[in-house]
């Protein structure tokens, strides 16, 4: 999958915005949940967010990336909405009141989606018939074996059908390897 780096200064038409929204709208609701565990009010949130920016397509800040810009955005309206939600129900509450994550879990948060839509691309860029085993061990907790008699192929082709998964997607990952031992490592 292409990355996409439609830059705020280039015109916004519809097939690049179809194309924000189908490649982002998961992930930004993913990242909204952080911060709104309500899924149907992230969904809003994203929405909203996209409406703006259709709505403000001609006079976007220049420079931005989209990505980041939409990330952003989705942030900023998901404490408000948190704000506007203590407010309604104990009334008017300080910011200070809120336990609001700092700039730098933001970017943890971004950094985590970004890394979890790389994953989800290697993954989908594997071979079909890797992906399909890959797939039935890793998410569906099939053992070799299993994975052998279901597809009716011998247990060495599901070893080398994983050991190919694992080598393309450590290749594809490398640049993540840090960031994803560390989230081992401590969660």
């Amino acid at each position: 999958m292409a990355k996409i780096r439609i830059l705020a200064e280039t015109k916004l038409d519809e097939k690049s915005f179809e194309q924000l929204f189908r490649t982002y709208f998961s992930s930004l609701c993913m990242f909204a949940m952080k911060y709104v565990p309500d899924l149907d009010t992230s969904k809003e949130i994203v929405h909203s967010v996209f409406i703006n920016l259709w709505e403000k397509k001609e006079h976007i800040n220049t420079g931005k990336l989209m990505k980041s810009y939409l990330f952003t955005s989705v942030y900023n309206r998901s404490l408000n909405y948190i704000r506007d939600q203590k407010k309604f129900r104990h009334g008017d509450v300080s910011n200070d009141d809120l336990n609001i994550s700092t700039n730098q879990d933001v970017d943890n948060n971004i950094e985590a989606a970004e890394l979890e839509i790389q994953i989800r691309d290697s993954i989908e860029s594997l071979p079909e018939k890797c992906r399909m085993i890959f797939t039935m061990n890793r998410f569906e907790g099939l053992k070799y074996n299993e994975i052998s008699d279901k597809l009716d192929i011998s247990v060495k082709t599901v070893e080398a059908q994983m050991s190919k998964a694992l080598r393309i997607l450590r290749e594809k990952l490398k640049n993540y390897l840090v960031i994803i031992l560390f989230l081992l490592y401590f969660f």
